[in-house]
């Protein structure tokens, strides 16, 4: 896949938000490649900070614990250049997160039906808001409180039946 120019000056990253199951650590990846950047994962960050996974801060400290420390993250994400930013997907179950994606540059979400979501994740023990008896009604119930903060974004790219090289490919476009 050719390399594109990166995006503008005014936007000195690229973040992917979306749901889980999206895409958003692949597809990143991909992008990075493409464009000569960095990639950072949100998801990362956050249990470098606390020293344990993610299951294990939702098991021993609960998701407000994990909601605070993806709140510290995000504000820090505006110190980076030139890097593909990867997010966790219910980054933006805090408001005050959104401005601090658009203030570290150009969001681009990437959007896929529930069912799709669910096929990609289905069987996964690290997600720990799947846990649950009914894991697809869980994503659609969490997928419709998100997406009008998703749809928040600068680019929506939907994500059904394309391949990772083909939703990079419209990111660049």
């Amino acid at each position: 896949m050719p390399t594109s120019d990166p995006p503008s000056p005014s936007s000195p990253n690229l973040l992917l938000v979306g749901f889980m199951g999206a895409g958003k650590t692949t597809v990143g990846r991909r992008l990075a490649r493409c464009l000569h950047w960095d990639v950072v994962d949100c998801d990362d960050l956050i249990e470098a900070r606390a020293g344990k996974t993610i299951s294990e801060i939702f098991a021993d400290d609960g998701e407000d614990a994990f909601r605070d420390l993806e709140e510290e993250v995000a504000a820090t994400l505006a110190d980076y250049r030139h890097t593909v930013i990867t997010t966790g997907g219910g980054i933006v179950e805090r408001r005050a997160n959104l401005p601090r994606l658009h203030a570290a540059g150009r969001v681009v979400y990437l959007r896929a039906r529930p069912e799709a979501l669910y096929a990609r994740v289905k069987g996964s023990s690290h997600r720990p808001l799947l846990q649950v008896a009914d894991p697809l009604a869980r994503m659609r119930d969490l997928l419709a409180r998100r997406a009008p903060r998703y749809e928040e974004a600068d680019q929506i790219v939907d994500t059904d039946g394309l391949t990772v090289e083909e939703v990079v490919e419209a990111i660049l476009r």
